[in-house]
């Protein structure tokens, strides 16, 4: 069957190119807020870095692998919440955006039994570094930054619950705003903490724990008087429900899971293979991860602003656009993270250079660190394809597969492969990077394969009951 056209139709090259630059454009306004929040996270990170290597690698290490690890103790949690952004997209795209607010409440109660749980896990930090092979020095300063930075769960979820809010609404740049205010607090407080200024006293790495507590603390405290304040002059045509609740942690623990068993299989690569290697090694390895992060977050925003367009597609029961969708914000999110493995190629000692600030043991970092900046920039498009295909698949509620794919890569190939090419063949630093490069790899192809299948389509996140307007 064919479909008439009129003499003066554009062609039909022309109108999917005209589509494509409609959606590249929607692509944008959505994303570079979400990029600039993801940068700011960037910029907390190297700063923290930064402003503590002068102190030497013990307090390098403790500082970059203390953030990894409090992460570790945010993932699961954050993972829950970021389908909060699925949720408030579908029912965006179904109209219902009253109903989309309760779900925003559902991430905040989120972040409140979040913070209860770390508050009541505290005293166990000290037992569960005891068991790492952490050089005694590097123990202690990690120690006392968990102790203080753990502090700050509830907050760091709860600013995540609310960002995914606003993103399935499409209005990133609220959440933008208290990114930002979070990065120049928390750099402010780097430089009154670590050593000392304005008659504050000097921390150091303590310092820098307590630096990102109060900035985090602090840009929750704003977004969430936002949030109750909108919702005063909406009003709400529905009360919050136990069901709606249980829904979001159907779909939300499988994702929760998805990205704490990943992690976790991360921090055993960091904490115990990776420490087995010495302290310069860990230090170096971390400021390689620090650097690309710089091209991770601006492409997981992107990958995030996709999503957004993905759910509010399928909320609108237009599921045959989203593939277009998905490969238009792949080829963006893949364009980026290749521009930043060209330039660990070109400049490696450029961009280590801010890392190696302590003179008696700067030339064995670089040694170190230069080849795993190199040998980072063959894993930059499996990175840009595994979180554009995660993102859109969680978008749609394919959750409980995704989460059985990542622990399987991770826990099945990742941790064991590491472990053999590091501590038992011997491989040292380059094989513990090539293990990221093959997990990252395998994680892509996995992703893709998922997404080529279809089966997203057949699920329902959202029922027509609960989307109703």
């Amino acid at each position: 069957m064919t479909t008439a056209r009129g003499p003066d139709a554009p062609p039909a090259t022309a109108l999917a190119a005209e589509q494509a630059s409609a959606v590249l454009r929607t692509l944008a306004r959505l994303a570079w807020p979400i990029v600039i929040s993801r940068a700011t996270q960037v910029v907390v990170g190297l700063s923290d870095a930064v402003m503590v290597a002068h102190l030497g690698p013990p307090s390098l290490a403790a500082t970059t692998t203390g953030a990894t690890n409090s992460y570790a103790a945010f993932i699961l949690p954050m993972g829950v919440v970021f389908v909060v952004a699925s949720f408030s997209s579908q029912l965006a795209g179904m109209g219902d955006r009253a109903g989309a607010r309760r779900y925003g409440w559902y991430g905040l109660a989120v972040a409140a039994a979040t913070e209860l749980a770390v508050v009541a896990a505290l005293p166990l930090v000290p037992a569960a570094l005891a068991a790492l092979p952490y050089a005694p020095d590097v123990r202690a300063l990690l120690a006392d930054y968990l102790r203080v930075r753990l502090l700050g769960a509830g907050a760091a979820v709860g600013i995540e619950a609310l960002a995914s809010y606003y993103g399935g609404l499409g209005n990133t740049r609220l959440p933008m705003r208290a990114s930002v205010a979070a990065m120049l607090l928390n750099v402010a407080g780097n430089w009154l903490l670590i050593d000392g200024h304005l008659g504050a006293p000097a921390l150091g790495v303590r310092g820098s724990a307590l630096a990102s507590v109060a900035a985090t603390t602090i840009a929750f405290a704003g977004l969430v008087a936002v949030f109750v304040a909108q919702g005063r002059r909406q009003g709400t045509r529905r009360p919050l429900a136990l069901a709606e609740l249980g829904r979001l942690l159907r779909f939300g623990l499988p994702s929760g899971f998805n990205w704490f068993f990943e992690f976790l299989a991360y921090a055993f690569f960091v904490n115990v293979i990776v420490t087995g290697l010495g302290t310069t090694s860990l230090a170096a390895l971390m400021a390689v991860i620090q650097l690309n992060s710089v091209a991770f977050m601006p492409a997981f925003g992107v990958a995030s602003a996709g999503a957004i367009l993905v759910g509010q597609a399928i909320g609108a029961e237009r599921r045959d656009a989203v593939p277009r969708l998905v490969l238009l914000t792949f080829a963006v999110a893949c364009g980026w993270q290749l521009l930043a493995g060209l330039a660990y190629l070109a400049l490696p000692d450029l961009l280590l250079a801010p890392f190696a600030r302590d003179p008696p043991s700067a030339a064995a970092f670089l040694g170190v660190a230069r080849r795993m900046l190199l040998l980072s920039a063959a894993w930059q498009a499996f990175d840009a394809a595994a979180s554009t295909m995660g993102e859109a698949l969680r978008a749609a509620g394919d959750t409980a597969f995704v989460l059985w794919l990542r622990v399987a890569i991770a826990w099945g190939a990742f941790a064991p492969a590491s472990w053999l090419a590091v501590r038992v063949a011997g491989g040292g630093d380059l094989a513990a990077v090539a293990s990221l490069v093959l997990y990252l790899a395998l994680l892509a192809a996995g992703l893709f394969l998922r997404f080529r299948s279809g089966a997203w389509r057949r699920i329902r996140l959202v029922e027509p009951e609960l989307g109703a307007a």
